[in-house]
């Protein structure tokens, strides 16, 4: 099992990213996720710096721009110069680290700082491992090894480690130093440093990754999200919205000259199909490009055949793409797999709504032959018995068993907490499947085919209504999960039901118990809606999905939860969620946390092994945002409506920057005024035509300054 990663200190740049400790180490030994790692395989696992035969103490660290970051050390007692102990405290070492993912290097610098006023002698020294295991056998999934690992080799002054992968590329991590060093090990290095008294001395490690056969993708540009500013009277929002932007733009990949957000480090830095396409919904509104982007890999990769091993059918879009040893030795099927049912839905949807921020039927007509073979799936492949339902079967091999976003082996129960049997129509894809018929039967309508409109609104109306009379459990007042193979409705409450409340597929009577019932005490532990009631059988704090907190999640519900004109639970969502950051290094929201609540602790409770950042974590605040300013755009009509926009209770002035819609960009600034009412106005000159739509909470008044 892998060992907690939950205060790692995380860098990426493209496609290369380091987890250390907070002192900037990586320890030895098995079941740690820590790590550099590339193309998903792990180059470095081992790194320790001793000074005078005893590691330093870390006093603080810190990283900058998601590729920079600084720990300051300092000796402790044991440590030994080369004729007395060191008084501890006596050396600060200063230890700066860059990663780059074009020339894919990590530069390290140490600068040795005396404040005594003797010299000191001190021997350094550096040792590195390099397993080069494929990220799949680090978490444990798959323990082979396939290739050939050589022994470690000095050529000239660099360390050399060298793997020659089963899957026909070689893999190699150089270590460079400067000074040269004066001793020599089997997988580490040494000097004799001198520092004198209120002086200094430096040392410059330079490791370097290499494969001799590289694969299509390159470095991201990784700022499309710059130009987004928000600032507010409320120091924490502009830091937690800051952190989100940077984490996302970090989280940027390329893959055959498409923008992406690769899911989560360490464990997911890849193409997913749900993920980067939720990420990319999320900040639609300052970002359209990265979604049109994914949109367009996306149906590069779109399903052509019956490939059981693969989970693959005709019209599927992907759920996980891998370029590792084990996927290109066919070993794991992930070249890409197919096994969720939730992307193919999802990616229309994201079409649709991207064409409501542009404006612009282009790429609805570039892929419209991805989204007939998309739809078709939906009806055909995606209902397994021909009731209307999208389901999933059990799987052949080694596939997904769930494959839904909870897609946990052991996600999806019935009231008596047992394992729910296939085949499985989840509560929520249902509703996507409702979004996207309606979606893509409005980009139908607008490019002149009234009759494929008609025909997928009719379906969507149909879907609607029997969805309402199956899934309705009513002596728990909530939908159900799922209904399972004999077709009847897993009686369990859970945050499911909430994301089918974004989709608009719930009737207005039992929208409303929704809501009040996911923000009971049992669902709602102070910071976030659980995933699993803790009143369940099948409940468990730390279960990864029966009880956690999903940031992204989250951010969904509380979109669904708006749509039924329910901003007291949004906002109840966006305030657990902003304090639940301050549990978090950096301010950072992590793929989940435990279930526990906030009676019981005053700061969140972990997941061992988390990802952070993940990417729709990272987009929870962009879309809490958006939700609580009740952005609906309408870009044809290059139109911006503000429906009963919202400030967060600790909010009075809040400005934002960085909107585009239909080729255009706007910024809102919003103050509260008298009996909480919100005023708005436009900054500047802008070609779009901001519309507000009073409510319970209306703005007073809309200007242009």
């Amino acid at each position: 099992m892998t060992r907690s990663i939950a205060d790692a200190m995380v860098l990426k740049d493209g496609d290369v990213f380091f987890l250390t400790q907070p002192d900037g180490q990586v320890p030895a030994g098995p079941g740690y996720g820590f790590g550099l790692y590339y193309h998903d395989c792990r180059f470095l696992n081992a790194y320790g710096l001793q000074l005078g035969g005893a590691a330093p103490l870390v006093l603080g660290s810190t990283a900058k721009a998601g590729c920079n970051a600084i720990f300051e050390l300092t000796n402790e007692d044991g440590a030994a110069g080369e004729r007395d102990r060191i008084p501890k405290e006596t050396l600060g070492i200063r230890w700066e680290r860059t990663l780059d993912g074009t020339t894919l290097r990590l530069d390290e610098r140490f600068t040795l700082r005396n404040w005594s006023h003797e010299p000191v002698d001190v021997p350094v020294e550096v040792r590195f491992d390099a397993d080069f295991a494929d990220v799949f056998t680090v978490r444990g999934l798959l323990p082979e090894r396939q290739g050939t690992r050589h022994p470690p080799e000095w050529d000239e002054d660099r360390l050399v480690f060298r793997y020659d992968g089963a899957d026909g590329i070689a893999r190699t991590l150089r270590v460079a130093f400067s000074p040269g060093m004066e001793r020599r090990g089997e997988r580490a290095a040494g000097w004799h440093c001198h520092v004198p008294p209120r002086g200094s001395a430096q040392l410059t490690v330079r490791l370097s990754i290499a494969e001799a056969v590289r694969d299509s993708r390159e470095r991201a540009s990784g700022t499309r999200l710059a130009g987004v500013r928000v600032a507010s009277d409320s120091e924490l929002l502009n830091r937690i919205v800051a952190r989100s932007l940077s984490d996302l733009d970090a989280l940027r990949t390329s893959l055959g000259g498409h923008e992406f957000f690769a899911a989560g480090v360490p464990w997911f830095v890849t193409l997913f199909g749900r993920d980067s396409l939720t990420a990319a919904f999320q900040v639609l509104p300052f970002d359209p490009d990265t979604a049109a982007d994914t949109l367009r890999l996306l149906a590069s990769y779109q399903g052509t055949r019956e490939d059981a091993w693969r989970d693959e059918e005709p019209g599927k879009i992907l759920h996980e793409l891998r370029v590792g040893e084990l996927a290109r030795t066919g070993a794991i099927p992930h070249s890409p797999y197919y096994g969720t049912v939730d992307a193919t839905p999802l990616f229309l949807i994201v079409l649709g709504r991207l064409a409501s921020w542009t404006g612009d039927l282009s790429l609805f007509q570039e892929l419209r032959p991805n989204v007939e073979r998309a739809l078709e799936w939906m009806r055909c492949y995606g209902d397994v018995d021909g009731d209307g339902y999208i389901e999933y079967r059990s799987p052949a091999g080694g596939a997904l068993i769930n494959q839904g976003w909870k897609d946990s082996g052991d996600a999806i129960v019935d009231a008596d907490g047992r394992i729910a049997q296939a085949p499985i129509a989840l509560v929520e894809v249902q509703g996507y499947a409702y979004a996207a018929r309606r979606e893509i039967a409005g980009l139908y309508r607008r490019s002149g085919d009234a009759a494929t409109a008609e025909r997928l609104e009719e379906e969507a109306r149909l879907l609607r209504a029997r969805f309402n009379q199956d899934f309705w459990v009513e002596r728990i007042g909530c939908y159900a999960l799922a209904l399972d193979g004999g077709k009847t409705p897993l009686a369990v409450v859970s945050s499911n039901p909430g994301q089918a409340l974004w989709t608009e597929i719930a009737d207005e009577d039992k929208a409303g118990r929704v809501v009040d019932r996911l923000m009971a005490d049992d669902m709602f532990n102070g910071w976030g809606v659980r995933t699993l009631a803790a009143t369940e059988r099948g409940y468990t704090p730390i279960g990864y999905h029966l009880g956690t907190v999903w940031p992204h999640d989250n951010s969904l519900i509380a979109a669904g939860f708006r749509r039924y004109g329910r901003g007291d639970a949004v906002a109840r969502i966006f305030e657990g969620l902003t304090s639940a950051s301050l549990g978090f290094e950096h301010l950072r929201l992590p793929e989940l946390f435990t279930g526990f609540s906030r009676a019981e602790f005053d700061v969140p409770v972990r997941y061992p092994v988390a990802c952070h950042p993940q990417a729709w974590a990272a987009g929870a605040t962009p879309l809490l945002l958006q939700v609580l300013l009740g952005l609906a755009p309408d870009g044809f009509a290059k139109r911006l409506h503000l429906v009963h926009p919202m400030l967060p209770a600790d909010v009075d002035r809040l400005e934002i920057g960085g909107i585009r819609l239909a080729g255009d960009t706007v910024t809102l600034r919003l103050e509260r005024g008298p009996g909480g009412s919100v005023a708005v106005q436009t900054v500047g000159p802008t070609g779009i035509d901001v519309v507000v739509e009073p409510g319970e909470q209306a703005p007073s008044a809309k200007g242009t300054d």
